[in-house]
């Protein structure tokens, strides 16, 4: 898919221009992350708008990892160079209040709670499972590359995408299952 590739290329090139190459990451840095949690979700076959968001999900900074790469009066920067749908996408992810959010999800009619604006809206059906797909692929990134995490956070983890399989592609959830029930002896 020579558009993908171009896009992806460009949107790596705008990453280092940000910074995201000398930010620390669990596994190295947030360019690797970002890229590692892209191809997963290559991997699990999503949209390419899914998959430049899993690339960029980072850059207005999460409920998880507060540092931004683009301020928010900068989203149309980004839109430019992945396009309105993957950028919504990223917004919707980056915006995301776990805390509010997360015990709801798994119902069609939850709110998500907007951390920058204060503000609540239930997303349509695509979004929520876009959105669901790219938590899962994160946070398996994460599970991977640091047996902490696991250890720490996979039952939880594992709950949580239990409760919204309905939402997660079957790749999605065979991935969820098989890193978050691996235990402190695995090699996952």
């Amino acid at each position: 898919m020579p558009a993908l590739a171009a896009t992806t290329d460009r949107v790596v090139t705008l990453l280092r221009e940000c910074g995201a190459e000398s930010i620390v990451h669990p596994g190295g840095t947030l360019l690797a992350h970002l890229q590692r949690v892209q191809a997963r979700l290559a991997a699990w076959k999503a949209r390419p708008a899914l998959q430049l968001a899993g690339l960029c999900h980072a850059f207005y900074g999460t409920d998880g990892f507060p540092t931004a790469l683009l301020p928010l009066d900068r989203r149309h920067d980004l839109a430019a160079v992945i396009g309105t749908e993957a950028e919504s996408l990223v917004y919707l992810y980056a915006a995301c209040d776990r805390k509010a959010t997360y015990p709801a999800l798994h119902r069609a009619d939850a709110a998500f709670h907007d951390r920058f604006t204060g503000r609540s809206h239930v997303p349509g059906p695509q979004s929520r499972r876009d959105f669901t797909e790219l938590s899962a692929a994160n946070e398996l990134d994460l599970a991977v590359i640091d047996s902490v995490f696991r250890d720490t956070w996979g039952p939880r983890l594992l709950a949580l995408f239990t409760r919204l399989r309905h939402l997660l592609s079957t790749d999605a959830w065979l991935d969820c299952r098989t890193v978050l029930q691996a235990g402190p002896c695995s090699s996952a």
